[in-house]
């Protein structure tokens, strides 16, 4: 929606991962319209790309790139969108300004970033626990991180260095929601998360335990009759390319 994406029209997702939202948007733009993914882990366009095959889309494409250095010419996109990516670029700056630059004039850009970790328990609940065993790592001011553009306003300012025209912020409400157990859940969890495991292994078989029992407490809350169910909140952030861009 904020990126107003219709059919027939060329889309890029950064930062695509395992290629979502590029798999969702290539039904919207249809056969006449065609999405390109990158990221800079060739396992994830790999991924990405198997998922696409086993779709049977033709119109979606993977390939290897990083957001300061996207592979494509001037003016190539009619929009841009990137979910959860933009916190994790190393110049924040430079990337949506390469996002601009490969868009076409009037071409809209939109971006997804997590709003704070309090608002978001399917992270907090878990980090809360661990942090009473382990001491947590101090994170630098504007290092790399989920909650990086948390704060309003932030990554607005940024758009606004980098030249967005008519940047906005909104605030998005939804649900994370699996048709998992919560046993099932915390599996997911500690498989899904790099520093999780590492934490772990670091307490003794007791403490794991502990940890163990009071996360699959607290997840208990979130448990319905049809699985897990997160409350969450996002931030989006969209504007355009400037016309005498």
């Amino acid at each position: 929606m904020d990126a107003q994406i219709a059919p027939s029209q060329t889309v890029l997702d950064v930062a695509t991962g395992p290629g979502e939202p590029a798999l969702s948007v290539a039904a919207l733009v249809g056969t006449e319209g065609k999405v390109f993914g990158v990221d800079p882990i060739p396992d994830m366009v790999a991924a990405a790309r198997r998922a696409a095959d086993h779709l049977e889309l033709k119109n979606a494409k993977f390939e290897v790139g990083f957001a300061d250095q996207l592979p494509f010419p001037d003016a190539t996109f009619d929009a841009a969108i990137s979910r959860f990516g933009v916190m994790f670029f190393p110049a924040p700056v430079e990337g949506v300004r390469e996002m601009l630059r490969v868009l076409k004039p009037k071409g809209k850009l939109a971006l997804a970033v997590w709003s704070s970790a309090e608002r978001n328990p399917f992270f907090y609940v878990l980090s809360n626990i661990i942090d009473r065993f382990v001491d947590p790592t101090p994170i630098e001011q504007d290092a790399p991180d989920a909650f990086r553009f948390a704060s309003p306003g932030k990554l607005l300012a940024l758009f606004s260095q980098a030249g967005v025209a008519t940047p906005t912020e909104r605030i998005l409400k939804f649900q994370i929601e699996a048709p998992v157990s919560v046993e099932e859940f915390w599996t997911l969890r500690c498989e899904i998360s790099e520093a999780l495991p590492k934490k772990l292994a670091a307490l003794s078989t007791q403490q794991s335990t502990e940890v163990k029992r009071l996360a699959l407490e607290a997840f208990r809350e979130y448990s319905t009759d049809r699985g897990i169910s997160f409350p969450a909140e996002v931030l989006i952030l969209s504007g355009a390319k400037d016309l005498s861009a």
